[in-house]
């Protein structure tokens, strides 16, 4: 055999020298990339500078987590041999890690730092994750009340109160007991108002925070002590302008039992707060914000799921009680009766050829008088009238889309959400289609008034997307060290705007921040 070559041990030197093509983002032995998932969407740790500047990494500083090169002769004699276990992922980082395995996480700065910035969004998506089952019930237990509702008709369950805790424009809702594994639960029996469409394809979706959940349906005769209004105080007529809704002349209807009781639709609340928002403007107008924010994270889920709202109305939104009083809502918000509840939609329709039917007969007219139907954008007229009506601006979509005037009515500068509020309906309600914000959009837009970043950020430096992703890293670490300072004080358990906190931080990144604030700041 002919001898081996000698060891190019200047020219392998040489090599390593040399600039790569682009430093790998990928985990040691973890074939998914850092950009690949919204839990770790996380910038590298030597961020790029601005357009124009040169992009390579000086050979000291590159990440040491690039993928292995396969060995080579000289390698296998001259170099270390890499070890043979994969890194571990930011997940499964702890502080309880062994130090022999920690230790291959700090082997450079880099390396930790990016090891940090990985373990801060996978334990904001572990807290989401828990504060989510807290809210809706374990999906377990949702299985096991479906199958143990089965076949069961209103003999099954105790009712709790002859009449409605809550009437919608399409249902009337009834808090009925039930027991299970010797507990005894409240669920809400919604009875459909006669003429309103099925609502079967309920039942297709998946949990979601903001849609309704119904875990049981089943046609039986009405119990005769049930007591059915004609009408309620906070809507004397419908939507649609037919006549309010009276006793269902037909004894047996078709029932669906729902694990959430409304207490209240949109429309109420929205009528008994006159008097909170000229009184606490700051303190409503962030209400209002996320409520809206609610609303918006709903119909995300609907388009997902090729599903489409019934008619997005004050009356359709239910009001539920959250199951503990959280944090963030002690105090002062709670003393004036502004305590965060769950925004649920109750009203759905299948889609079909990605086309929705006018939920207004305004609507229909302006659509009948173009050329062509445009785009579905009711989701969009719809939110931005929801603002209006929200902040007490009386509108009507005739007016809105220019039969009448060419501008939105005026809403006041009452807080340090009202010119946001004001810019968001803008978008929401262009009358060029093309021009409109999306659903998604929106709900960016109202995450930046809530949680920031707010203008003032950008007077003191230029906006970029370095100080963008520097503000996101140092707001995450802020988050954190939240939570673990009221968890060792006296402060409620995380609740529902924790809840919906922890979705916009655990997402967000600096590109959707660039482009969000670019539209409200305009």
């Amino acid at each position: 055999d002919p001898l081996p070559p000698p060891l190019p041990k200047k020219q392998l030197q040489r090599a390593e020298s040399l600039p790569e093509q682009g430093p790998s983002r990928h985990w040691q032995g973890d074939p998914t990339p850092w950009a690949a998932s919204s839990l770790s969407s996380i910038p590298p740790p030597h961020p790029p500078h601005e357009e124009g500047a040169p992009s390579s990494i000086p050979p000291r500083d590159r990440p040491s987590w690039g993928p292995k090169r396969p060995l080579t002769k000289s390698q296998s004699l001259g170099e270390p041999v890499a070890r043979s276990s994969p890194s571990p992922s930011p997940a499964e980082v702890t502080f309880g890690m062994a130090d022999g395995e920690l230790g291959w996480l700090l082997e450079s700065p880099a390396g930790v730092c990016g090891v940090v910035l990985g373990c801060q969004v996978a334990t904001l998506a572990r807290l989401s994750a828990r504060i989510q089952e807290k809210l809706l019930g374990s999906e377990e237990q949702q299985r096991l009340l479906e199958a143990e509702l089965a076949g069961k008709g209103w003999a099954a369950f105790s009712i709790l109160e002859r009449e409605p805790c809550c009437q919608s424009g399409d249902a009337w809702y009834f808090p009925v007991g039930f027991t299970f594994e010797q507990s005894q639960l409240v669920f809400a029996a919604k009875v459909p108002k006669p003429c309103c469409a099925s609502l079967g394809v309920q039942s297709s979706l998946g949990a979601h925070c903001s849609i309704q959940r119904l875990i049981s349906r089943f046609t039986d005769r009405l119990p005769w002590e049930l007591v059915f209004p004609e009408s309620t105080e906070e809507q004397s007529q419908s939507p649609s302008g037919e006549e309010p809704a009276h006793l269902p002349t037909c004894p047996v209807l078709q029932v669906f039992i729902s694990p959430e009781v409304p207490y209240q639709t949109l429309a109420g609340f929205v009528k008994g707060t006159h008097g909170l928002h000229r009184t606490s403007p700051g303190h409503y107008e962030r209400l209002a914000c996320l409520l809206l924010l609610q609303v918006c994270m709903g119909l995300e889920h609907l388009q997902v799921q090729n599903m489409g709202q019934g008619d997005l109305c004050p009356e359709n939104l239910l009001l539920v009680q959250c199951p503990c009083l959280p944090q963030s809502q002690q105090g002062k918000e709670a003393s004036l009766g502004l305590s965060l509840p769950r925004l649920l939609i109750s009203s759905f329709f299948k889609v079909k050829d990605k086309q929705r039917p006018c939920s207004t007969s305004q609507e229909q007219d302006w659509t009948k008088g173009l050329a062509a139907p445009p785009t579905p954008v009711a989701d969009e007229l719809n939110v931005g009238m929801l603002i209006y009506q929200i902040l007490h601006v009386d509108i009507s979509l005739e007016n809105t889309l220019g039969f009448r005037s060419n501008r939105l009515p005026e809403i006041p500068s009452l807080s340090i959400y009202s010119t946001g509020l004001k810019r968001l309906a803008m978008l929401l309600l262009h009358t060029d289609p093309c021009k409109r914000v999306s659903i998604e959009q929106a709900r960016s837009i109202l995450q930046v008034l809530l949680w920031g970043p707010r203008q003032e950020l950008f007077a003191r430096s230029k906006k970029s997307l370095t100080l963008l992703r520097n503000w996101v890293e140092v707001k995450r670490a802020l988050l954190l060290l939240k939570f673990a300072e009221n968890s060792a004080g006296v402060a409620g358990s995380p609740g529902l705007e924790e809840w919906l906190c922890c979705q916009y931080f655990k997402e967000v990144t600096e590109h959707t921040l660039y482009q969000v604030t670019q539209a409200l700041y305009a």
